[in-house]
């Protein structure tokens, strides 16, 4: 199998996962699985960013066995409590409060398959971050400027940060949705880069 020809897919329709992974410089295409994702909000979320990365990449790759297939799934968990994306501003609004004057952690989960040979890796990675103590206005502020309703914890660290994050601890590009640094190791380790 000549691997510098292999076709490179996301399964994912996320544009930050989209921008991340270009700023690798690998080519690639992108085809969202049409998979129902486990979001329970008492899941382990480590076990389970890693098994909705794998639905995902294992869905895609049955439909292109001869292609290598990233899968990728991104949670934040504070408290014992998991916050996927919010269903609507309200939410938005809750999980912010929740979120507020505390540490919490952003997981997520990489798969990458290629049916031809069998390759299945998998990771998962972590993250830390402090949000600063917010007020109702800041949290109003914050939501008129970010769109937050495809997003996990209702934020993304990369817009209008100076309102909520205090600091952050690990892969920036983890927090964002797709860790790099374990992206090109995986890639790597798949044939695809060197």
């Amino acid at each position: 199998m000549n691997l510098s020809a292999q076709r490179l897919i996301l399964a994912s329709a996320s544009p930050r996962r989209k921008e991340l992974l270009a700023s690798l410089g690998v080519k690639f295409e992108i085809i969202p699985a049409e998979v129902i994702e486990h979001e329970a909000p008492d899941a382990d979320p480590r076990e389970m960013v890693r098994h909705n990365a794998a639905l995902k990449a294992d869905w895609v790759a049955a439909q292109h066995p001869q292609s290598t297939v990233i899968g990728a799934d991104t949670t934040v968990f504070v408290g014992n409590t998991v916050l996927n994306k919010p269903r609507d501003a309200a939410e938005a609004r809750s999980m912010l409060r929740l979120l507020s004057g505390t540490r919490h952690t952003v997981f997520t989960g990489l798969a990458i398959r290629r049916q031809a040979d069998g390759l299945s890796l998998d990771r998962g990675v972590a993250s830390e971050v402090t949000f600063k103590s917010l007020d109702e206005a800041t949290i109003e502020l914050y939501l008129s400027r970010v769109h937050t309703l495809d997003k996990a914890g209702g934020y993304a660290i990369q817009e209008a940060s100076e309102l909520i994050i205090a600091g952050f601890t690990g892969s920036l590009s983890n927090i964002v949705g797709l860790p790099l640094e374990e992206m090109k190791q995986l890639l790597t380790q798949a044939g695809l880069t060197r």
